[in-house]
């Protein structure tokens, strides 16, 4: 039996949750529509679903608090899509850092929704060819560095788990999957996120600066993620695939 996408739909706005299950559901998804966080809760106990759409701005925790708790639950696979009524970058990227896939400013359109919806999914079903092994060794290595690809995390020489955002770990694990390859703002944004760049977007910058802290590099002469002027970012390191024991 064919498989139908199931969208969890966690706005306030009774008309947008309405518009938005109509449209989705005449394009042969299965939507659930819910208005807070506690009804999000209540859901997620007992179902499954393959994506979440959330609003940043509901009343009580706030898309932000409620992205971050799915990403340490038994949902933190889960893809989300998050909605904000703010153009404002800086509430984009912190949503990104908190473990959203994408997001979408209001008003939008239902046909680019479902466009984003489509591209989150695809993305997080692909696996490059190269990443089959990788998957299953669990450890990606690095320099002095391992990379959890199960557990989401860093492991330093000494054996202590790093955390990283949503954000945060999507970025890295595209650099350590193309290692000493110059990747462009728009391959990032792409490969991360599953869009173009945006005029002015500078989140992928600030989250290559993030990224740098947490493996201890030095911006201005750094030794994993370095900057290729003009064109973009490279990783510099070689990786392995460390078997499990």
């Amino acid at each position: 039996m064919e498989h139908i996408d199931h969208i969890l739909i966690v706005d306030d706005d009774r008309e947008i949750r309405d518009l938005v299950s109509t449209y989705l559901k005449k394009n042969g998804l299965r939507v659930t529509a819910v208005a807070d966080g506690r009804q999000m809760r209540a859901f997620l106990e007992t179902n499954t679903v393959d994506l979440i759409i959330l609003d940043l701005m509901i009343p009580g925790d706030d898309g932000l608090v409620l992205s971050r708790e799915l990403r340490v639950g038994r949902h933190k696979a889960t893809p989300i899509v998050m909605l904000t009524a703010r153009s404002d970058e800086m509430d984009r990227i912190i949503g990104l850092e908190m473990g959203a896939d994408d997001y979408l400013a209001k008003p939008f359109s239902a046909r680019e929704l479902l466009a984003r919806i489509k591209a989150v999914l695809r993305r997080a079903r692909m696996l490059p060819p190269n990443l089959q092994i990788s998957e299953a060794g669990q450890l990606l290595r690095f320099g002095e560095w391992k990379l959890d690809t199960t557990a989401r995390h860093l492991v330093d020489a000494d054996g202590t788990a790093i955390a990283l955002s949503g954000a945060e770990y999507r970025l890295l694990r595209v650099f350590v999957d193309h290692p000493q390859r110059v990747l462009n703002r728009d391959q990032l944004l792409n490969l991360t996120q599953g869009r173009e760049a945006e005029l002015f977007d500078r989140s992928i910058d600030l989250l290559v600066s993030r990224v740098r802290q947490r493996l201890g590099d030095d911006a201005r002469e750094p030794t994993y993620i370095k900057t290729v002027r003009s064109e973009g970012y490279v990783f510099s390191m070689p990786v392995e695939i460390v078997e499990p024991r």
